[in-house]
């Protein structure tokens, strides 16, 4: 059901886009905004990793710089079924993480300094087997194509404008058309992204505990890494917001317009659906103590009180 919603989402969006370019430019203008999405989702799909670690400044580390972590990620790709993925290191306080790549042969999985701080082994392995849902589920590429879609149905509302009116001869659009083409149109394409977005959270919410085995562990650190969103900034996010929608929270503070609409499921939403799942899974572990939330160790590296980290 999933994947039946996130195809006609998609193809809702790719119809969007030759609406914009029908009104701009009639049917050829229709057939140049596809052939303009097509070349771009071409670079996306094999450039779209490189840029995205770049524009978070993620440094790749192997076994020797990051054993632990390296370990773990290779031991959860086993169990995901799935081909060993680069790892990579953000050097952000805020605990965060996100996949990238056009396929599992092509992935990473890219962590912050704050998420090994912050969080214990579990809910490391929690998130990090998240991520591994979103590779296994192809979600890496759908995200890039339904980015890079919204990116180009704003670019060529923005056209619209300097085209004056659009195509009049077949549509009249007028000065006041075209405004509101400029205005709603990117607006339109935000929500079926947001709505692209949400359904592959809970998709990988999913999986992912049950890749780790662990869904409270799973619930712990969402609750963790949201609490802890709201004040630690993430530096590099909020200068590129547009790779929000990658991490498993979103990762800008909401100081800025960027965040207005969201391209996550409410954290509250996300725990009660894996509260769900550990009971249907057996699984025990975090109790609870009166709130939806559950209950979580207050802080710390992994083993017990090492202050180096697990990545070195």
């Amino acid at each position: 059901m999933n994947y039946f919603k996130t195809a006609i989402l998609l193809a809702g969006m790719t119809g969007l886009l030759m609406v914009v370019g029908f009104l701009i430019g009639g049917q050829t203008g229709a057939v140049i905004a596809f052939v303009i999405a097509g070349a771009m989702n071409l670079f996306s799909y094999w450039n779209s990793d490189k840029l995205v670690l770049s524009m978070n400044g993620a440094q790749e580390v192997d076994e020797q710089s990051a054993p632990e972590l390296h370990s773990m990620v290779r031991r959860l790709a086993d169990n995901a079924g799935l081909p060993m993925p680069r790892v990579f290191l953000m050097d952000e306080a805020q605990p965060n993480a996100f996949a990238t790549g056009r396929n599992p042969q092509n992935a990473a999985v890219a962590v912050t300094a704050g998420l090994l701080n912050t969080l214990n082994r579990e809910e490391v392995a929690g998130v990090i087997a998240h991520e591994l849902a979103h590779i296994k589920n192809h979600d890496t590429l759908i995200m890039t194509i339904t980015a890079t879609i919204a990116g180009a149905i704003s670019m060529l509302a923005q056209f619209g404008m300097f085209f004056g009116g659009g195509h009049r001869e077949n549509n009249g659009l007028g000065i006041i058309g075209t405004l509101a083409m400029v205005i709603l149109a990117p607006i339109a394409a935000m929500i079926v992204q947001m709505a692209i977005s949400r359904t592959r959270e809970y998709a990988a919410d999913n999986l992912g505990a049950k890749i780790s085995g662990q869904p409270m562990a799973l619930a712990s650190a969402l609750a963790k890494i949201s609490d802890m969103a709201h004040h630690v900034e993430n530096d590099a996010a909020e200068r590129n917001p547009a790779t929000a929608h990658l991490f498993i929270v979103n990762p800008l503070s909401g100081l800025r317009m960027d965040n207005l609409f969201s391209t996550h499921p409410a954290t509250e939403n996300r725990i009660a659906a894996l509260q769900q799942l550990a009971g249907e899974m057996g699984a025990g572990g975090y109790r609870r103590s009166g709130s939806s939330a559950p209950r979580y160790a207050p802080s710390g590296p992994w083993s017990g009180g090492a202050r180096r980290g697990p990545w070195g």
